[in-house]
């Protein structure tokens, strides 16, 4: 499976982005898929993600301000990004999960100035 992300970029600070990803390479749907990031000096953590049956989990510092969302049919996960926050931010990975295998996308940077 291999996962090709797009979007990001500068930002200003209270402004949008949007990031997209499409996986490729298997036949099924992926149980979840969905975006984590990873800020310099820090731990890669869980951004969104959403299920095959669309179910969304959100961190707390994005909830409200991210929304997550799916194509079953096309393969593809999107992140919409508003009222964006320099401690946004990171470099943000797609992610994909596939009979219990993890797979991640390259990263693409989102920078916020304040």
């Amino acid at each position: 499976v291999q996962l090709q992300a797009s979007g990001g970029g500068l930002v200003q600070a209270g402004g949008s982005t949007r990031l997209s990803c499409k996986a490729s390479g298997s036949a099924f749907s992926a149980s979840r898929m969905g975006w984590y990031r990873q800020a310099p000096g820090k731990q890669r953590d869980l951004v969104a993600t959403m299920t095959s049956g669309g179910t969304s989990t959100y961190s707390r510092s994005v909830k409200g301000r991210f929304t997550v969302s799916r194509d079953n049919a096309r393969n593809t996960v999107a992140l919409q990004m508003d009222s964006l926050k320099p401690e946004d931010t990171a470099v943000y990975y797609c992610h994909a999960e596939y009979f219990g295998y993890e797979y991640w996308g390259q990263g693409t940077l989102v920078t916020v100035s304040s």
